[in-house]
């Protein structure tokens, strides 16, 4: 049973949605297979789950304008994971120990109730805040009640601590949370319970100034530990790094390390950070296990801090989308990311070219065009120079022979200007690659 004041405030979101309904799905932005807002801000996915046969994807949502504040959590599930049915609100800001925000989390299935797990975000008239990991239950997956307080901030750490992602090994549930220490460096803290309700702490399993890291960022978010191909590995977006070179080229950034957690002692041996994306927005990805066995993660298309009030869409009452889901596979202590094979299902309309031969030359492929496209490029040889393939006009992807480089250019939504992203190809042929673009309305991936 949700509360009173929970009712009132997801009432007071289904009426913003109708207010600018119109408003929003007359955007010429609006996409076709991303998940969107209805209306507002969407930011991190949360909750990630397959469950009973469906699969579930929680998000952050501001509903009342474009701008971050007191989250909610939004709901999108689907069967198939390309096509999706938005449900009901899942969870409003509305009790004492959540009024400003119900933050990131994750779910479990516990002996077949959905169990949501989130940072209950508070601030006082000063802005002086606390953080509180809370659970919440269903038994249908759609409706569900909140059981209140499950963690408190323990000892040596600031309010920036919140993230919790929940699993299971052997009889016991461990829940890992992204945080920044009072020496102001990123952690992943580590807890242990037996029933989900008291948590022992276990402390750091790794972070910034730690006998595996120097000075790593001041706040690690969006933790998510997980075992592939007999390793495990550890998710984190750490806030703080600064660029080097083609690295971290966002105001923030999203990545991984490969390694084996200890669970006694409480410690995660790893190998360097790899980002996971080296495009211009994204953040916070989540993971989750499907029945098939399969990883699969998705990640929001955006970046906090980073010219977030200057997206096109703002005009229409709403901002930013998740990326398609994409299964992971770990190789050689590297993540390979693929679109789900349940995509294949949306082609239509094949248009093919083999055995293409250009020589210092532009050549337009006739007969592409639309606005939501998939470019599949197989088998490239280069003899050298420089391989290009403009997008509309407004991107462009080149390839640099010699150097060895991928580069990522568009004109950029907040002044217009050219910016780039960039990548180092690696010692393997350019014939080795499959350069696959998913493109939908104003979005690349």
């Amino acid at each position: 049973m949700k509360s009173e004041t929970e009712r009132e405030k997801i009432e007071q979101a289904y009426r913003e949605i109708e207010k600018y309904r119109d408003k929003v799905e007359k955007d010429y932005y609006r996409l076709q297979y991303h998940l969107m807002p209805p209306v507002g801000l969407m930011n991190d996915p949360n909750g990630l789950i397959h469950w009973n046969g469906v699969y579930h994807v929680f998000y952050q949502w501001m509903p009342f304008h474009t701008g971050h504040g007191a989250k909610f959590w939004g709901h999108y599930t689907s069967c198939d994971l390309i096509h999706w049915k938005q449900e009901k609100i899942a969870l409003a800001p509305s009790e004492w120990y959540d009024k400003d925000g119900c933050y990131s989390g994750s779910a479990i299935d516990h002996d077949g109730v959905l169990t949501l797990f989130y940072t209950g975000n508070v601030k006082d008239e000063h802005g002086n805040r606390q953080t509180y990991q809370c659970m919440a239950m269903s038994k249908n997956g759609i409706d569900f009640e909140k059981k209140g307080i499950v963690v408190t901030l323990p000892d040596g750490y600031t309010a920036h601590f919140r993230d919790p992602k929940v699993w299971k090994k052997g009889d016991k549930w461990y829940m890992i949370v992204g945080a920044q220490s009072e020496s102001l460096d990123g952690k992943a803290v580590l807890f242990r319970s037996q029933n989900l309700r008291d948590w022992e702490h276990l402390g750091p399993i790794t972070g910034g100034n730690s006998r595996q890291l120097g000075k790593f960022g001041y706040m690690w978010e969006c933790p998510d530990l997980f075992e592939l191909d007999g390793q495990e590995v550890l998710i984190v977006c750490p806030q703080g790094l600064e660029a080097e070179a083609m690295r971290y080229q966002n105001v923030h950034q999203s990545g991984y390390f490969v390694g084996r957690l200890d669970y006694e002692p409480a410690q995660f041996l790893h190998g360097p950070f790899a980002e996971l994306d080296r495009g211009f927005e994204f953040y916070a990805p989540q993971t989750m296990l499907d029945a098939k066995g399969r990883r699969i993660l998705i990640a929001w298309m955006g970046v906090p801090d980073q010219d977030e009030d200057k997206h096109p869409t703002i005009t229409h009452r709403w901002v930013h989308a998740l990326t398609l889901p994409r299964e992971l596979k770990l190789k050689d202590r590297k993540l390979y990311q693929t679109p789900v094979e349940e995509l294949q299902m949306l082609r239509k309309d094949k248009i093919a070219y083999s055995n293409v031969t250009i020589a210092n030359e532009e050549m337009i492929l006739e007969g592409i065009s639309g606005d939501v496209i998939e470019l599949n490029l197989e088998n490239i040889r280069l003899s050298g120079g420089i391989m290009e393939i403009a997008i509309r006009n407004t991107a462009r992807i080149i390839y640099h022979s010699d150097e060895r480089v991928l580069t990522l250019e568009r004109k950029s939504f907040a002044n217009g200007l050219t910016e780039k992203r960039q990548c180092p190809f690696g010692t393997f042929a350019l014939a080795a690659y499959v350069f696959r673009h998913v493109l939908d309305g104003g979005i690349c991936e």
